[in-house]
């Protein structure tokens, strides 16, 4: 079984659990990875979702040999018999002990925010993670959430290797594992797309899950024609016909909106996508209305080649902007990323396009070609400075292009902008262009 991602995972997860929504579940996401498969868990089986932080405690001479575990709450989980044939003594378990208790402390205010922990007495507790290659980590872990009063431990993983999945079988009351591949050798292998979470992610789904449920989004075929004029925020579930083909899409549009923001992205996670969402949200604070969604259906993804198929992305693009038309008299922006953002130029391009601001986020503008010198919407090319291909290429479409445009690099930041504040930067600068280039629009 592959995975395109963690948010596909956590999808697929979450049906297997659902036999436990009755059981009125608490989900805690293994950081990093495991929270983003934890919130598409906690927000199908309508759960509060918090993180388990966990800290093994490695025999010093032999860091890999853990002797135990800490947990928030004093919480303390001890293996005697290796400390016994480990020869360890006090002074060698207060070390050890003293110095993965400030980092667990550190973690836990960080990815919380200040909010506090979750109490699990007498509950059951789903424990998630993205995959299990040795399990080590997440035996701890349901030790902690058993030692902090769980009345019912649950272990729940896409994919695992079978001998660590019968392991860890025996520690819990129940474990779900999608896949246990024989020829298994990392989890990264079943997933398209398995990027390192970086720790804004988690401190945005957390927030996200505490903002609590959702309002309940009207079916797709709901007809918003006309609801930009009212003074009401609309947020739904949108199906959108375009080039032949449906495609599905979450817009968001404040009470007042002054104008929409269309996210496009090379990849049908797009608009799952936490990066995207992050930026979304920035946007949505600001009062600018968001449209994310798939230009690509999933069967269509599972063929890369069609991500680069730039000429097909940008008339689907094309096709939603007019979809998107004739139901908000909104100033329209472009927020690409990726190989979206070739597709959101080459649609901003067209001669009756009439987009108001494009912004590129990591992007591929380059793969738009001599198409570039045709856009008027004026541009904004982000780049992260630690992505030096990426950067040269965006200079290459920067001199290409005929428009108001300016290039962004955001320093040391990489490819996806994982390092701490790095997306929150991203943020700000679309943000700010938008709000620049569209609000007086309206």
């Amino acid at each position: 079984m592959l995975f395109t991602d963690r948010v596909d995972a956590g999808h697929r997860l979450a049906e297997a659990l659902r036999h436990l929504e009755g059981d009125e579940p608490i989900v805690l996401g293994l950081p990093r990875g495991g929270v983003p498969v934890a919130f598409q868990v906690a927000q199908a089986l309508k759960a509060p979702l918090d993180v388990i932080v966990v800290r093994k405690l490695g025999v010093p001479y032999q860091r890999e040999l853990g002797f135990g575990a800490i947990g928030e709450g004093g919480v303390r989980v001890i293996s005697d018999d290796i400390v016994r044939r480990g020869r360890l003594d006090d002074a060698d378990l207060a070390s050890v002990e003293h110095a993965e208790a400030a980092e667990l402390s550190r973690q836990a205010q960080r990815f919380r925010a200040g909010r506090p922990r979750l109490t699990l007495e007498g509950r059951t507790a789903i424990v998630v993670d993205d995959g299990i290659a040795t399990g080590s980590t997440a035996a701890a872990a349901c030790e902690v959430v058993r030692a902090q009063g769980a009345a019912r431990v649950v272990l729940a993983v896409p994919v695992a290797p079978p001998d660590a999945a019968e392991r860890l079988r025996g520690k819990v009351d129940e474990f779900v594992c999608l896949s246990t591949p024989f020829a298994f050798s990392a989890v990264g292998e079943w997933y398209r797309d398995f990027s390192q979470t970086p720790d804004d992610e988690v401190v945005s789904l957390l927030a996200q899950a505490s903002a609590g449920p959702e309002t309940p989004r009207p079916s797709p075929s709901a007809d918003i024609a006309g609801e930009a004029d009212t003074e009401r925020d609309v947020e739904a579930e949108v199906a959108i016909d375009a080039a032949g083909v449906r495609l599905t899409g979450d817009l968001n549009l404040p009470a007042g909106a002054k104008a929409v923001v269309m996210f496009a992205h090379g990849s049908g996670s797009s608009r799952h996508s936490p990066r995207n969402r992050l930026v979304a949200e920035a946007l949505n604070r600001a009062g600018l209305g968001t449209l994310l969604f798939d230009l690509l259906t999933p069967a269509e993804e599972a063929n890369r080649a069609n991500v680069f198929d730039i000429e097909t992305l940008a008339e689907r693009l094309t096709d939603a902007t007019g979809w998107l038309r004739d139901r908000a008299a909104l100033p329209i922006g472009y927020f690409g990323a990726s190989t979206g953002a070739a597709a959101a130029l080459r649609s901003a391009a067209a001669p009756d396009a009439d987009i108001g601001a494009v912004v590129s986020r990591g992007g591929r503008p380059d793969l738009a070609g001599p198409l570039l010198a045709g856009v008027r919407a004026p541009t904004l090319l982000i780049v992260g400075g630690a992505d030096p291909l990426v950067l040269d290429l965006n200079r290459e479409a920067e001199a290409a292009l005929r428009c108001e445009t300016r290039l962004e690099v955001v320093p040391g930041a990489t490819h996806l902008f994982e390092e701490h504040g790095a997306l929150d930067q991203v943020a700000h600068l679309a943000r700010d262009w938008f709000l620049g280039h569209l609000a007086g629009q309206a």
